[in-house]
């Protein structure tokens, strides 16, 4: 990642945050704790944020706190030709009239290109996802309520008596922050609490997952393997963790993402 891109992403989560730490910028970024040092000093010399002990914070610090994890505009650069196919592949997996959910994210996001020249009911807590639908497509939008939160743009609910408690759903669509042996895992307690509830309202949980978030990690856990009907990732998966989906009964699905991005062939599944 370059300089650049990564000041961007820092500055960002200084603003989600009082006080956002080296190893959470390290996430973040993807970068080492040397870097991060030295870009924190490098923005401080420019009076873009205030080093402190461990981290860093705004020079005005917010209000209103944040979600953790990356923005939206940043995520959605990342592995964008692998998200596209893995989109591709989910939505070959609904009929038309199918109630569905459709989780936030940047992965769940592509989907709504294909999604063009269908007729669902689509429940979403995403403005991004139910603004291009209703512009672009003919499905039956309903969008969840709650507390907007800005850069990762999705309406979070963190009561129980919401509307998502009267929607059924055939399937949920969600990415995650990391996935691993424990099951699926997120960065912050508001996320995990109302995508549980969106979870208990579908019949089946389908995953859309680059490969790189089998090497993520986070300290929450959002739900079990058992859980998950279907992941939905690249061929850049390995072996080891084809295997530990096989072993707990997941589906799996490999998007092809050469022949999605450059010729239009159907992905192949496995």
């Amino acid at each position: 990642m370059h300089e650049k891109e990564r000041h961007r992403i820092i500055l960002s989560a200084v603003q989600e945050k009082p006080v956002v730490t080296v190893p959470e910028l390290v996430d973040l970024t993807d970068s080492s704790e040397a870097t991060i040092r030295r870009d924190i000093a490098a923005l401080h010399v420019q009076k873009k944020l205030r080093r402190v002990r461990g981290g860093a914070e705004a020079l005005h610090p917010p209000q209103f706190v944040g979600l953790a994890g990356r923005p939206f505009t940043v995520n959605e650069t990342l592995n964008t030709r692998q998200k596209q196919a893995i989109a591709k592949e989910a939505v070959a997996l609904c009929e038309d009239g199918d109630p569905i959910i459709i989780n936030g994210g940047t992965t769940t996001f592509q989907m709504v290109h294909f999604l063009t020249n269908r007729r669902m009911q689509v429940f979403t807590n995403s403005f991004n996802i139910a603004e291009h639908l209703l512009k672009h497509s003919k499905n039956t939008i309903m969008l969840s309520g709650g507390t907007i939160y800005r850069e990762q743009n999705i309406v979070l609910s963190p009561f129980d008596n919401d509307v998502t408690r009267n929607f059924y759903a055939r399937r949920m669509f969600m990415g995650a922050q990391g996935l691993g042996p424990l099951g699926l895992m997120e960065a912050d307690p508001l996320l995990i609490q109302a995508e549980q509830k969106l979870i208990d309202q579908a019949d089946e949980l389908v995953v859309l997952v680059d490969s790189t978030k089998f090497k993520k990690r986070s300290s929450l856990i959002l739900c079990g393997l058992k859980r998950i009907a279907t992941i939905i990732t690249d061929s850049g998966i390995e072996d080891r963790d084809a295997a530990m989906l096989e072993e707990a009964g997941v589906n799996l699905i490999v998007a092809n993402v050469q022949a999605d991005a450059k010729t239009g062939n159907a992905p192949s599944s496995a």
